[in-house]
């Protein structure tokens, strides 16, 4: 494979790092949205060294015309569309193109276009009507270039995405391809992508895709932050603009849920306070959760205006020695981890799907959850802001293990990774806490100046919020070279899973010593972010097995038990592994997947999505004081 190949991949490293795409894309007074999503044409570039497509330009032309193409959903992955196993498992390059009409008022306003992509996994380059437009280096985050005065306004605009899926030692998450050696056992050209983390490389464009207008003068980013003093909100806040040619008057208020102005000023940055304000809180902790205000930006110049629209979530964040504090009261995160995948669609956004999940979520009692491991589209942020579900907001910074992943050049993309992050989600007020990376090999001597640069960062980037990462199971308190560095401690172990598997009777111990070992040394308050147990749906037996849905059961309520000690002492939540079955790459370990959801991946309950729904539930309801402790829900032996 590979000359061509892999110099197209280190051009597209080292072209993109510094463009951050700041405010959602939406229709306001003055911005108009065209969502360019539906069926696209696509090809997969199955040529040997997967550069065909670059040696023979498929850019200039229509991509109909280099051979066979196939239709293709956006926003999907591709990997599932069809019942080709070769395009199921493909890595390498793919092509999309779409041709769209441009409306005609757009050539008549001065104005700017902009061309976005929310997400594509996971190297990307985009030509409009065969010229070079911008290239993004990730998945899972958004991009965007400025089209305006490159757009054919009365005839057909073509644009053309090549995206390569390649994981290598320098992406996030990392990964590496070996080749065999040539002989009679492989065939010719065969090569293997090797994963570092337990899920599916899942590809393509697997969200939207929009054209999106701005006055000449524009809103390019807004910063808020707030704090409570008594009953009163504060709001401070931060305006970025562009396209300044001459004055610039602002007018920025903030209304409340009924549309009653609560505050306003005139100043590009500044302060505003809410008397008798309405803060937010998750939907666990108050009978009016989840309370937004909308802050209202308007820009002028004389000659453009522009206007923004904006939630903002009064809500302050704390940690202490021992607690996790949301608005100075103390926050238990009865959670779970999560991924973006489903059928036929993979990552793909998915509005049914994600609809689904929120009201799953509430009716299992789960207040909070992790991107694990990447993070999601800006919609189910949103939902999470407006249903008051919390969120510890994870980088793609997951299975950095190897000596070659703690590199400068790994470094330095991490960090753009992080700027992109933050920059998307920071006025989320559901979003309480950054994980930087899950799992890392945090033992290795590179892994603490690696990781004490990224979280300092982080810092930088966001002093309201905690910042940490997660551990694996493999580090301990005594040798762990990153645990110092991070605000709240999160950890993942499987007890009586990949450790004693079959041995019910160690998780008390092993659990115990592992939450008390890591608040013994760093002295910081703890949350499991994983544990949990394969369950495959209508296997039953009893005494239990691995496998069976009996052995799920009694595997969380062992760790019930100790997280019931210890959550009034420092364990500050406790999130299973994981919501839903879902996808990962085929292996003598799995059977069409991980199935550790208490969901199918058809999000269906299996017997322990019941006793986690009534421990949820009881201990919110002992939280407000109206229940006495949970113990229930144990399985009888």
């Amino acid at each position: 494979m590979n000359a061509r190949w892999s110099t197209t991949i280190q051009f597209v490293i080292v072209y993109v790092l510094k463009s951050h795409c700041m405010l959602y894309t939406k229709e306001t007074e003055s911005r108009e949205v065209k969502e360019l999503c539906g069926i696209w044409t696509f090809r997969a570039d199955t040529s040997e060294e997967r550069n065909l497509g670059f040696k023979e330009m498929w850019y200039t032309e229509s991509l109909a015309k280099t051979g066979d193409v196939i239709d293709m959903p956006v926003p999907s992955s591709f990997n599932d569309i069809t019942q080709n196993r070769t395009l199921r498992d493909f890595v390498g390059w793919v092509w999309y193109e779409k041709n769209f009409i441009a409306p005609k008022s757009w050539k008549t306003i001065k104005q700017r276009i902009f061309v976005k992509f929310e997400s594509a996994h996971y190297y990307s380059i985009v030509w409009l009507n065969g010229k070079q437009l911008v290239t993004h280096n990730g998945g899972h985050l958004p991009f965007q270039a400025e089209v305006t005065g490159k757009l054919n306004f009365g005839s057909r605009n073509r644009l053309t995405v090549a995206i390569n899926n390649t994981l290598s030692p320098h992406t996030l998450p990392p990964g590496t391809v070996t080749y065999p050696k040539p002989g009679n056992r492989y065939p010719k050209g065969y090569f293997v992508q090797n994963l570092q983390m337990d899920f599916f490389n899942y590809a393509g464009i697997q969200r939207p895709v929009k054209l999106y207008t701005t006055p000449m003068l524009y809103i390019d980013d807004i910063t808020v932050t707030t704090r409570i003093s008594g009953t009163t909100g504060i709001v401070n806040y931060n305006i970025t603009i562009k396209g300044i040619t001459s004055t610039v008057n602002y007018s920025i208020s903030l209304t409340d849920a009924d549309e009653i102005e609560v505050a306003k000023c005139l100043k590009p940055s500044g302060q505003l306070n809410v008397s008798n304000a309405n803060f937010w809180w998750p939907y666990t902790m108050s009978d009016r959760p989840a309370y937004l205000y909308t802050l209202t930006v308007k820009v002028t110049d004389g000659v453009s205006e522009d206007t923004y629209d904006l939630t903002v979530g009064i809500r302050t964040v704390e940690v202490t020695k021992t607690k996790f504090l949301i608005n100075d009261k103390p926050f238990y995160f009865l959670g779970v981890g999560k991924h973006e995948d489903a059928d036929i669609r993979g990552k793909g956004l998915d509005y049914p799907i994600m609809i689904k999940d929120i009201n799953l979520m509430k009716w299992l009692g789960i207040n909070s959850f992790r991107t694990s491991h990447y993070p999601y589209a800006e919609e189910i942020m949103d939902l999470c802001d407006r249903h008051g579900i919390v969120v510890i907001d994870e980088s793609p910074g997951v299975g950095i293990k190897e000596k070659e992943n703690f590199s400068n050049i790994s470094l330095a993309h991490h960090l753009d990774v992080m700027k992109e992050l933050v920059t998307r989600d920071k006025n989320h007020p559901s979003v309480v806490m950054w994980s930087v990376a899950n799992e890392p090999n945090s033992k290795r001597v590179e892994s603490g100046p690696y990781f004490k640069t990224v979280i300092e960062y982080t810092r930088t980037l966001d002093s309201t919020r905690p910042v940490t990462f997660v551990i694996g199971g493999g580090s301990q308190p005594d040798i762990d070279q990153v645990v110092k560095y991070v605000d709240v401690v999160c950890i993942n172990t499987y007890y009586s899973w990949y450790s004693d598997p079959g041995h019910l009777e160690v998780i008390q111990y092993q659990t115990n010593d592992s939450l008390r070992g890591w608040f013994n040394k760093y002295q910081r308050p703890v949350i499991q972010t994983e544990y949990g147990a394969d369950a495959i749906t209508g296997i039953h037996m009893d005494p239990p097995m691995m496998f069976s849905e009996e052995y799920q059961i009694d595997l969380l309520t062992e760790y019930f038990k100790v997280f019931d000690e210890v959550k009034n002492e420092f364990l500050v939540g406790e999130m299973i592994w994981n919501f839903a079955d879902f996808m990962t790459v085929q292996s003598t370990t799995r059977v069409g997947g991980n199935k550790k959801g208490i969901l199918t991946r058809q999000r269906q309950p299996k017997s322990a999505a019941w006793i986690v729904k009534q421990r949820y539930h009881q201990i919110r309801n002992v939280f407000f004081g109206k229940c006495e402790k949970p113990s229930a829900y144990y399985r009888q032996n």
